[in-house]
């Protein structure tokens, strides 16, 4: 494995063709991707993304609103741009990493040429929700669980959960200040994915996404409620890599 502050590469893959970059979800962590280069094209170099606050990084203080996020994020990956990248975010990874394309083409730096959006209401559709992040924490954690939006085995340790909370608000809060600002659609293919189960990301909201693609627009919806990420994995990941199999197609070399 090899790591810097913000990005691991599980399995260093020198002679890859492409880089995917994986933003996980709220109070989520590089982990998450950890086994995803057994399932992906040769060709390809995971590259899951180390937010502050957790693991590697548990000293350092959490972001807790996007811009000096992506700000920081934009530095940080520049060093891994020198091939052609794709970006997957699940989640609040969905709309950091969205954000993080459009901070790319604003700056002129080089863009992806895959974009995959996962189990995330797409940012132009305000929040409706009441603002969590500075509640007590009992009822900051009831509201977790009713939105299913964290794993219940965090949820009921309670020991686990008091170290996690910070964390939790802290990404929360990212989520809930978030406002998003109207722009160019991206000229690259974008898939996007959702739970059948997920009661809270429906299909109809999934299509919202086609706003942003101004040409490729692909919709699966798979087995499992918002953590399909897991429940879903394998078809999840064959889907993935036939989409970047056709993004190497289209390559030089390809």
């Amino acid at each position: 494995m090899s790591t810097d502050a913000w990005v691991v590469r599980p399995r260093p893959n020198p002679q890859a063709r492409l880089r995917l970059f994986c933003f996980p979800y709220a109070g989520g962590a590089a982990s998450v991707f950890y086994a995803w280069p057994n399932d992906v094209p040769d060709d390809v170099e995971v590259c899951p993304i180390q937010l502050p606050g957790r693991q590697s990084r548990l000293e350092e203080p959490p972001f807790t609103r996007m811009e000096p996020l992506v700000q920081a994020l934009a530095l940080a990956i520049q060093p891994y741009l020198d091939r052609p990248f794709a970006f997957f975010g699940h989640s609040l990874g969905a709309k950091i990493s969205f954000e993080l394309a459009r901070h790319l083409r604003a700056q002129g730096a080089p863009m992806p040429v895959y974009l995959f959006f996962s189990g995330s209401i797409p940012p132009q559709i305000p929040n409706s929700d009441s603002p969590i992040h500075t509640l007590p924490d009992a009822e900051f954690v009831e509201t977790l669980r009713r939105f299913n939006g964290t794993p219940e085995a965090l949820l009921q340790n309670d020991e686990l959960l008091q170290f996690f909370l910070p964390l939790l608000r802290a990404d929360i809060a990212l989520h809930e200040t978030y406002r998003y600002v109207p722009g160019e659609p991206f000229d690259c293919p974008v898939s996007v994915f959702g739970g059948l189960e997920d009661d809270d990301v429906s299909r109809e909201n999934l299509e919202a996404w086609r706003a942003h693609a101004r040409g490729k627009f692909t919709l699966r919806m798979l087995s499992g409620d918002h953590f399909f990420l897991r429940s879903a994995r394998v078809p999840l990941l064959e889907a993935v890599s036939h989409d970047l199999r056709q993004a190497l197609a289209q390559m030089p070399g390809g």
